[in-house]
C-alpha cells in the first residue's frame, strides 16, 4: 500500500511569492519552511506561510498534482489558493 501526501502552497508574508510543494508529513514540513528548512528557494524569499493544501491518497499522485501546480500560471495559482482560503490566511495552526 501507497502512503499518501499533501502538495502545498507556502508564501510570504506580504503574500507575493509562491512556493509549491510535496510532502508525506504536512506539519512537519510546514514546520521546516518556518524554521528556514525548507527549499533553497522558499528559505530565500522567506516562503514559511502556509495558504493551501491537498490531501492526496496516493504520494505518486501527490508528485504528478506537485508538478502540475508547478507549471501553472501564477494568476492560476493564486485563483486555487483564493478558492481554498479567500483571504490568504496562514493555515499552519489549523493543521
Amino acid at each position: 500500500m501507497h502512503k499518501g501526501g499533501y502538495v502545498y502552497i507556502v508564501s510570504n508574508i506580504q503574500r507575493t511569492i509562491l512556493y509549491v510543494g510535496v510532502t508525506s508529513d504536512l506539519r512537519e514540513g510546514i514546520y521546516q519552511h518556518r524554521e528556514g528548512q525548507g527549499s533553497v528557494f522558499s528559505k530565500k524569499y522567506k516562503c514559511k506561510y502556509l495558504v493551501y493544501y491537498e490531501v492526496i491518497g496516493d504520494i505518486t499522485h501527490a508528485i504528478e498534482r506537485e508538478k502540475q501546480l508547478k507549471n501553472w500560471h501564477r494568476e492560476w495559482k493564486l485563483n486555487l489558493i483564493r478558492s481554498f482560503n479567500p483571504e490568504m490566511r496562514d493555515l499552519f495552526d489549523e493543521i
